[in-house]
Parts: structure tokens; sequence; C-alpha cells
């Protein structure tokens, strides 16, 4: 998609403004963007795949003593998601095609409710110690980039360069390590099922790590036609979520986008996506920001942390 530009966020951080305007207009358009030079390594995403798939390919009632639900920490097992646009209804007989290891951010606000529900503790699986130490780095390398990020967009809409970072100093993530087993392993999908049904994401901003396959990522262009995403060697795709799409009352996309079955091209083909969902504070009131910045959709005010509860809920398989 020619609207899904690269963005050199090393240039950004040495003071290249204009970026904001390229930033703005991909926003608009399709709602992604590609970040390259952002100094996280390769070395570290390699690791953390290699970890991940030795857990993945652990027997299943081993797996089961990390087992969570979505939106929680451990372990959440095949067919336990069916994600969904906004307002549709899941289908729960063709579940997502993938198994997630599920990480939260390590941190405490203070508040006893606020932390039970969103910093709860990581699970961690001691069948594969390295796990931590290699997500934990990676995880506070990219809210280094979230804040770069959220700062090149209030500057995009004309804001105080830390409009954004005031309303998500407290803010969960929720890291998820994703993988995409082979048609070999799954059999043939269902018709209508996808490793990642069509959806929209639900929060702020996800940056995404991902490898090239024949079922790979797709985005909906505003004429309703898929396209494959495009990729740059080194580089994270970026998109935004719902709630900044609220922010803006639309003037930015949240878009639709789905993860294709594995395919009969490539059937031994198995990938594994590193996903972090970047969210507001929990306690923040999201409503659309008043025209010329904000495009005017009236949406109604909503709390970030009822939202984003109300989505997960909605994509649990039960």
């Amino acid at each position: 998609m020619s609207t899904i530009p690269v963005i050199d966020i090393q240039a950004w951080r040495e003071g290249d403004l204009g970026l904001a305007r390229t930033v703005d207009r991909a926003l608009q358009e399709s709602g992604f963007l590609l970040v390259e030079n952002h100094g996280v390594s390769s070395v570290l995403t390699a690791q953390i795949r290699a970890c991940a798939r030795r857990f993945f390919l652990l027997p299943p009632q081993v797996k089961v003593r990390y087992a969570a639900t979505v939106g929680g920490r451990g372990w959440v097992p095949p067919g336990r998601e069916a994600n969904a646009f906004y307002g549709e209804v899941a289908d729960a007989t063709r579940s997502d095609l993938k198994e997630s290891y599920t990480i939260g951010r390590d941190f405490a606000t203070g508040d006893e409710y606020v932390d039970g529900e969103w910093f709860r503790p990581n699970v961690w699986p001691g069948e594969v110690p390295e796990l931590a130490g290699l997500c934990c780095r990676y995880t506070d390398a990219l809210r280094e980039l979230y804040d770069d990020l959220l700062a090149l967009c209030a500057v995009a809409l004309g804001l105080g360069r830390d409009w954004f970072i005031r309303r998500t100093r407290l803010s969960p993530h929720t890291f998820n390590i994703n993988r995409y087993p082979a048609m070999s392993e799954t059999g043939p999908a269902l018709p209508g099922q996808f490793r990642i049904a069509p959806h929209t994401d639900w929060g702020v901003v996800t940056i995404l790590d991902r490898q090239v396959g024949y079922g790979g990522l797709q985005i909906q262009r505003p004429d309703g036609v898929w396209e494959d995403a495009p990729h740059h060697q080194g580089a994270f795709t970026v998109n935004i979520g719902d709630l900044m799409a609220r922010w803006t009352g639309d003037r930015w996309r949240s878009t639709r986008h789905r993860v294709l079955p594995p395919s009969a091209s490539a059937p031994d083909e198995e990938l594994i996506s590193l996903i972090l969902f970047l969210e507001a504070d929990t306690q923040a009131v999201i409503e659309p920001l008043a025209p010329p910045i904000g495009r005017g959709r009236p949406y109604a005010p909503v709390t970030a942390g009822a939202y984003l509860l109300e989505r997960a809920n909605a994509a649990t398989v039960r």
C-alpha cells in the first residue's frame, strides 16, 4: 500500500519535524506505518522467537500449567480466541488458528484495584528460564519507542509534544508472542477461518515484529479490498487502534486487518509474531479532540480500561 510510508525514527529523534506531516497523512489514509532505525536488535527478537518456540513445542499437558484467558498472563491455547470487528459477534466455531504467550507490563500504580486488574504478576515458564529476561529487555526498549511515537503523533496533530505521553505514563501493555502453526499441524482452515480473523486493534498503538509468509498479514483498504501488508527489512509494522482513532474523531483510521490461514502452498510454514499492544492509562477518559484537530466523529466518551476489557471479553471463546 503506497499510503504506508517508512519512517526513520532516528531522524525524528535528531529533530526532523517534517516527519510529522508524513505521519499525519499516513494515519489518515491507512492507519499504518513502517518504522526503521529504531535501535532494537534483530538478535534479541531472534532469541525471543527461539525461546518461545521451545515453549510452544512442549506437550500440551505441560503448557496447560501456564494457561490463561485472552488478556491474561501466560499461555492462551489454540481455540481460545476469536477476533472480530467492534460491534460484530465473533464466530466461536471458527476460532483463530494460533496460540499465544501473553506478558504484561511489570509495573504498579499504587491503586489496589488498578494493579489487581491490569498489572498482575507475569507467569514465566520454568522450562524456558531465559524467556523472562529477553522479553523484559524487549518491552523496555519498545516502551521508549512508544514515547517517541506518541510525541510524533502529538506534533502531527499540532498538540504539545507530551500530550499523549501524559495520558499513558501509567498505562498497561500486552505483549503477545503469537505462534501460527503450519497447515500440516492444523489441517485446512474452515471457510471463513483465519490465523487471526478480520479485526481492528483495541488500544492506542501496536508495534509488530512479524515474519513474512504465505499466511501473513493483510490490510483492508478504504474501498474494502484486502492487500498484503508491505514489509521492509528490519522495520517494525506500527498501527493505531480504536482508542487513538476515537481520540482523533476518526481523523486517523483504526484499520481492519487479518492474518491469512495457513496455505497449501506452504503446508509446513510456521510463523511467530511479536506484538506489543500499547494502551492509555486505564482511568483515562477517551473523547474526541475538537475540530479542527479532531475530525468531528461524535463518539461518546469511554474509559480506556472499560473499553479494553469489553473487547477482550468479546474475543474470548468460552
